[in-house]
């Protein structure tokens, strides 16, 4: 039985996309040859709250980090998987330098932030103290080395939960043109130019999935440009934001800073062509063939007008999006994970090296 601790939150309404991933892994793993740890604040997943060989550390108000090494020193894990950037990471892996403790660090990349320079120092710790990093695509695989002089142990990619996020029957689709986005509502989004592009485009319905900072000065945008035909859509569980991409046309998705972002499988799955920037190269879309990969703002709107007004490219696009999406599925990427975490037991810890 391989032991495994992961920082992540079971929560059944936990949205936040790196706890999906984790919770579609611990939730196809196979229960009779991996025992998992995970938090919880709310009501966990009913799939591994039922999971066989699974514990769940309730997350409050104070305390957490004290309980969590307690019980992290209690339970030594043999991997400590995904971890994050906050106090219970790092006093476990500093407690791990000092114990040599036998545990083994697998490190998942999904951020864009090796972009920037320097690094946040958490970040970086977690990847050089690794004793396996993994990322989600093959260009935050390139950043790796190029960047960090580090090869990623592998390149296994995040899918879409099939339960929410498949293609819409015929009488599902709408009259009316329907732009949707869905993300956080943060600078680096872009959120701002969905708002611009609705008013460029008044005939088309655009709606917008997700909250955050920038979303009152997206609404005030909206407001002065006077684009009656955009809608805030708020935070929306899996199973509502599934529901919109079925009733949308097009998913236009401006972020300029990403890893490799969730939402454009789901919206592949979808039977959504897909326009985003090409800054992070998305293997989620194929160029020309699912969806467009932009430039720059100019070229955002000529991507984004060629698809509104052709809709036979549209037919076109969602269905090589529909079987483009099916290359990635949470069954084959768990069993890759599996891999993974019975290969990093074999190899030399590399925490013996720097002790």
């Amino acid at each position: 039985m391989i032991t495994i601790f992961t920082p992540s939150f079971a929560d059944e309404a936990d949205t936040n996309a790196q706890n999906l991933s984790v919770k579609e892994i611990i939730a196809r793993l196979d229960p009779g040859r991996f025992a998992v740890t995970m938090l919880h604040e709310g009501a966990p997943d009913p799939r591994i709250a039922a999971r066989p060989n699974t514990r769940l550390l309730r997350w409050r108000k104070h305390g957490n980090t004290a309980r969590g090494i307690l019980d992290l020193l209690t339970h030594t894990p043999d991997i400590y998987f995904f971890p994050r950037e906050g106090p219970l990471d790092a006093a476990f892996l500093k407690l791990r330098r000092a114990l040599n403790l036998r545990t083994r660090l697998i490190t998942y990349i999904v951020s864009g932030g090796l972009y920037l320079q320097p690094y946040a120092p958490a970040r970086e710790r977690n990847i050089r103290e690794a004793d396996a990093v993994v990322a989600n695509n093959t260009y935050l695989a390139e950043l790796l080395k190029e960047k960090m002089g580090i090869q990623a142990s592998a390149v296994i990619y995040d899918a879409a939960d099939r339960r929410y996020f498949f293609p819409p029957a015929p009488n599902e689709q709408c009259r009316d043109i329907a732009v949707l986005c869905a993300g956080s509502l943060r600078p680096y989004k872009q959120v701002s130019s969905v708002v611009q592009q609705a008013a460029r485009h008044p005939e088309v319905r655009f709606r917008i999935a997700g909250t955050g900072e920038e979303e009152q000065e997206c609404r005030d945008l909206a407001a002065r440009l006077n684009c009656r035909n955009v809608e805030f859509l708020g935070h929306l569980s899996p199973a509502q934001l599934g529901s919109e991409m079925r009733a949308a046309d097009i998913f236009f998705f401006p972020s300029i800073v990403e890893g490799h972002p969730q939402v454009l499988v789901q919206a592949a799955a979808s039977g959504l062509p897909v326009v985003c920037s090409r800054i992070y190269r998305p293997d989620y879309v194929r160029d020309g063939i699912t969806g467009f990969l932009a430039d720059n703002d100019q070229d955002f709107s000529e991507k984004l007008d060629c698809l509104i007004r052709d809709p036979r490219l549209r037919a076109k696009m969602s269905s090589a999006s529909i079987s483009h999406a099916a290359n990635y599925d949470w069954s084959s990427v768990t069993r890759n994970w599996e891999k993974i975490f019975q290969r990093v037991l074999h190899d030399k810890p590399r925490v013996q090296e720097r002790s």
